[in-house]
């Protein structure tokens, strides 16, 4: 293809198309109404795992007393007799919440949502490689959504295994409606992985093979250079989860033995498989954060991103060294001394293209012209909340440390500093900062800076002290501390534990307002509020059909900042040499490669 047909394809497009309301907003084949679709749909997912989240933490921090009225009223009385959570329904709600939060919140979220919005946009794509493809890898998301939420309301109730399943809990008694929850669950979440594994081919294809003239890949921006590690680790991390989950459906209703040990079968291989895809699993939560923080550090503080290849690197590397590391999820599983210790070396040595991020995200803030607004805010928390999270996690790379740790509060605390807060202000840092490109609108500043206020304090609050609660021996899966007397003495911080959970969960209150209130009353964007160098901030706002009305031609990175030949302190990658020179002659700008294939 040459590059004046490329050309005369993008200003085709880019023509208006008149769409009925279904093709439009519901069947729609745009990558970036998809975007939006996922976009409501994991924040009504995110909304019921938080929820839940709530629940659990009123068991915790008043044990036996009743649900307030205005919850109670969700759930059927079998599920919670004159609003008393009993253990079987705590189970459920500690397994549901980890569910939605982790498959239907989060990844749907970070992959599903930013992935669609900006590689088309980020690469000067039209679309992404298969349209319908991606508009099914929505549309099954729902479907196992709804599976999932209808195992609530069987006999015996949603599944009570935990989020991860373990065997021989997950497949004992007979196949009966008792387990009918657990089946649901199996079922919800292997049609949820085809979605996964639908969006991540999408990815992979579209970076690869769609770039725009001048787009090597290191012009590529950290926000796409992230969702493309991620993309490569789903499709070959989901694939394996999904199978052990057809191994564990065939025990619950074929009569088979993979994992029952009462047929001969290996419980522990199912953890194997588990972490094998699970410990990926965190890197798919928090690879896509990674290159959001990245794109707004550098954006706010206006400076060139300190270190880019060895940020793309680390990226790379991250995606591959998470395949070695499972195994510290199973230091208490009577693993073999040296094969614990392969896992110990392994643990310690992801730690450094972790850090070396962390260091290039603060060498990029240091000296900046920081603008100090609400996506910034946001980052910079991500980063400060990702270090709290990555630094406990070097004792539990030790195994004999994480031997005594492993089943208390100080992993719930670790895990939730690294999946729910970094990946969390992550979220809410992309939102914030791209939000005006979805919608043309600006969301409030003010209120931007009262929630993350008010959710920084509040966040930490409940999650720090549970750092405390573990180190003095209190069960991660745990129905009544009171129960236990040496626990007694731990009941007034695990309550003010509970009281900063709500007052977090309240304050999301008011990033939903000004979510739906900028709708229609933020102040319109324009192009390039941000004053941003990426392909992306050249369209309207939001971006019509095919994006580009030609073809654009990438002359430089997507990180140029404050250039000292420059009057203004941005650079377009599109933006040709000859034109946008300050003062004396620069050199030029190499020439454009051409499209990826032709």
């Amino acid at each position: 293809m040459s590059t004046t047909t490329a050309t005369e394809t993008h200003a085709g497009t880019a023509e208006h198309h008149e769409l009925s309301f279904v093709r439009k907003y519901i069947f729609s084949t745009d990558h970036k109404m998809i975007a939006k679709q996922f976009l409501f749909a994991g924040l009504m997912f995110l909304a019921l795992g938080g929820l839940l989240a709530v629940m659990i933490r009123w068991q915790l921090g008043f044990p036996g007393r009743p649900l307030p009225v205005f919850i109670q009223w969700i759930f059927p009385d079998t599920m919670a007799p004159g609003g008393i959570i009993l253990p079987e329904f705590y189970n459920s709600l500690v397994t549901m919440h980890a569910t939605f939060m982790v498959f239907f919140a989060l990844m749907p979220l970070m992959a599903g949502v930013f992935g669609n919005l900006l590689i088309p946009l980020q690469i000067g794509a039209e679309d992404m490689a298969f349209p319908r493809i991606n508009m099914a890898s929505f549309w099954i998301m729902p479907v196992a959504g709804f599976i999932m939420l209808a195992s609530f309301f069987v006999e015996g109730g949603a599944a009570g295994a935990g989020w991860t399943s373990y065997a021989p809990l997950s497949t004992s008694g007979e196949w009966t409606g008792v387990y009918m929850g657990q089946i649901l669950w199996l079922i919800s979440l292997i049609v949820l992985g085809f979605s996964s594994i639908l969006g991540a081919l999408n990815y992979v294809t579209t970076v690869m093979n769609m770039r725009a003239p001048g787009m090597t890949w290191f012009r590529i921006p950290l926000a796409t250079w992230s969702i493309f590690v991620t993309a490569w680790l789903l499709l070959l991390a989901i694939p394996i989860l999904t199978g052990g989950l057809i191994l564990l459906l065939a025990d619950q209703t074929l009569g088979t033995a993979f994992f029952r040990p009462e047929g001969s079968g290996e419980p522990l291989l199912w953890q194997h498989i588990f972490w094998f895809f699970g410990h990926p699993e965190v890197y798919i939560l928090i690879l896509p954060a990674m290159g959001f923080v990245s794109e707004v550090i550098a954006n706010r503080s206006r400076k060139p991103i300190f270190g880019y290849h060895s940020m793309v690197i680390a990226m790379v590397s991250i995606g591959f060294l998470g395949w070695v590391v499972w195994g510290h999820h199973m230091f208490q599983s009577g693993m073999n001394p040296l094969l614990g210790m392969t896992f110990v070396v392994t643990t310690v040595v992801i730690a450094v293209p972790s850090a070396i991020k962390t260091f290039n995200w603060m060498g990029t803030l240091w000296r900046g012209n920081i603008h100090f607004d609400t996506p910034l805010l946001h980052a910079v928390a991500f980063v400060a909340l990702f270090i709290i999270g990555g630094l406990s996690g070097i004792f539990m790379a030790s195994a004999p440390v994480d031997i005594y740790i492993h089943d208390t509060y100080f992993i719930v605390a670790h895990l939730h500093y690294v999946l729910v807060g970094g990946s969390l202000f992550g979220i809410f840092a992309g939102i914030t900062y791209w939000y005006p490109k979805m919608f043309g609108r600006m969301m409030n500043e003010g209120l931007g800076k009262v929630h993350f206020t008010l959710s920084f304090l509040f966040y930490n609050m409940a999650f720090f002290p549970m750092h405390n609660l573990g180190v003095q021996g209190m069960m991660r899966r745990i129905y009544d501390p009171n129960q236990y007397e040496y626990l007694q003495g731990l009941q007034p911080l695990s309550t003010f534990i509970s009281i900063s959970i709500f007052l977090f969960a309240t304050t999301q209150i008011l990033f939903a307002f000004n979510f739906l209130w900028s709708l229609r009353a933020g102040k319109v964007a324009g192009n390039n509020p941000w004053k941003s160098c990426t392909l992306l901030w050249t369209t309207p706002s939001p971006p019509p059909h095919g994006n580009f009305p030609e073809m654009p031609i990438v002359y430089r990175g997507p990180y140029e900042y404050s250039h000292p030949d420059r009057e203004e302190d941005y650079w377009p990658q599109d933006e040709p040499p000859e034109t946008s020179e300050a003062g004396g002659q620069l050199a030029a700008a190499p020439s454009p490669e051409p499209v990826p294939g032709d």
